[in-house]
């Protein structure tokens, strides 16, 4: 929990005593990139009150994002409580959890200022605005709260600052830049690059202008901003909580990247269906062996044969009826043009709670296989394992507790059972009398 209590000086103030530091400052530094140049400026130290957090700030977006969400804010809450002590608590909280977080490789920023104090100036406006250097500021002030006579020097806090002519727009660039810079990339979680791509596009860049500028293939960012259009929809139409992207932050990275590649050359049918594949697959990745991304070919050239065993074991159609056709029909055709099939009742049952758990168990189970025959992975055993689960299933049903109106339907089905088991007992006499020659892999 957070112990410092943010002290808001006011904007006029705060511009007064930075110019006033500016004046008498001998100290300086490099800061790269700035404007098409390396730009030398002034350091000075202020009191580690004054500066102000930046709000348009792309790390700590997703975070922000929940918290509009969970609290029903307003969209602009953050942008425009920049000035607003209450919304510059809230960003404290959030760079605070930030700065004691451990990233890849590297301590924590709280422990290393703690160790080694501050090394590099923050960059700020000449308002006092924090442009790079948000989550060591917050750092400092949690290490000065937590004891301020130990901790004095924290008391101040050494400052870049930048000329007082700098732009919205450039101070986005800056932080593009420094993204851009191995050396120096910021730790944003996917979520948060993601934004600051799509910042940079909505400005009237092209992805090919943003790619250049932060030093990546045209590729990678447009498929970032596909990632995130798709991130968001599945936040928006499927689990019906918007904004909030902690959700699909950490594990959803790989399956909301792959998806767009997957879906590419799909009807809008089976896109929306191998959508419907995908965001099952996530929201049970507890269930699925193995890494979810392992699955993904499941919702892309595979999705047509996962949903026609989905429809087979779970009675559905994914056949536009034409008229006069047999209301109790269940037979599948995976061959028919995907134009013309509906899969709104597999997308129905994987959304509806009432059949929601039988249709994931028949998702994962339909994947698995459909994946496993894709990469000739089949083990010796499968055939005998995939038999004993079929007989156990059958064996656990109560034929007493079927409908009256489904009693024609199981007819057929229990026919086409005996026919397949007529099949599979002829094709077994035949293996047995002339058993295939077995070749080492």
């Amino acid at each position: 929990m957070s112990k410092y209590e943010i002290k808001l000086t006011p904007r006029s103030e705060r511009e007064t005593i930075i110019q006033k530091r500016l004046e008498s400052a001998t100290k300086t530094d490099t800061l790269w990139d700035f404007r098409g140049e390396k730009m030398i400026l002034k350091v000075v130290k202020l009191q580690v009150d004054l500066p102000v957090y930046r709000m348009a700030n792309c790390r700590t977006y997703s975070e922000q994002q929940d918290v509009i969400a969970k609290n029903n804010l307003g969209s602009e809450y953050f942008v425009k409580g920049q000035e607003s002590s209450t919304v510059q608590s809230v960003q404290h909280a959030i760079l605070a959890r930030l700065a004691r977080k451990e990233a890849t490789s590297v301590s924590p920023i709280l422990d290393v200022l703690e160790t080694e104090g501050q090394r590099d100036p923050i960059l700020i406006t000449s308002t006092g605005v924090v442009v790079n250097g948000n989550r060591r500021l917050s750092a400092m002030r949690e290490l000065y709260a937590a004891n301020e006579t130990v901790n004095s020097g924290y008391a101040y806090v050494e400052c870049m600052v930048l000329p007082a002519d700098t732009t919205p727009d450039e101070i986005d660039d800056i932080e593009a830049n420094e993204q851009a810079r191995p050396q120096t990339k910021l730790e944003y979680d996917w979520i948060g690059d993601a934004q600051l791509v799509r910042r940079q596009v909505n400005k009237g860049r092209t992805p090919k202008m943003v790619a250049a500028q932060l030093r990546r293939s045209e590729a990678d960012v447009r498929n970032l901003l596909q990632s995130i259009e798709e991130a968001d929809q599945y936040l928006n139409e499927w689990a019906k909580k918007p904004g909030q992207y902690s959700i699909v932050s950490g594990d959803g990275e790989q399956i909301f990247a792959d998806l767009p590649k997957r879906l590419a050359g799909q009807s809008i049918p089976l896109q929306n269906a191998s959508r419907a594949i995908a965001w099952s697959l996530f929201d049970n990745r507890d269930k699925v062996p193995g890494r979810v991304y392992g699955y993904n070919a499941a919702f892309g050239k595979l999705a047509p044969v996962v949903l026609a065993n989905m429809a087979e074991q779970l009675s559905l159609s994914i056949t536009e009826q034409s008229d006069g056709e047999d209301d109790n029909s269940f037979s599948v055709n995976i061959n028919s043009d995907t134009d013309s099939e509906d899969y709104s009742e597999i997308i129905a049952a994987l959304k509806s709670e009432e059949t929601c758990e039988d249709a994931v168990d028949a998702l994962i189970e339909a994947c698995i296989s459909a994946v496993e025959r894709d990469r000739g992975q089949r083990s010796k055993g499968a055939v005998l394992k995939a038999l004993v689960q079929v007989h156990a299933k059958l064996a656990g049903l109560d034929l007493s507790m079927a409908g009256i109106g489904t009693y024609a339907a199981i007819g057929k089905q229990l026919e086409s059972i005996r026919e397949l088991v007529r099949k599979f007992e002829h094709k077994l006499t035949t293996l047995k009398n002339s058993p295939p020659v077995e070749t080492k892999e």
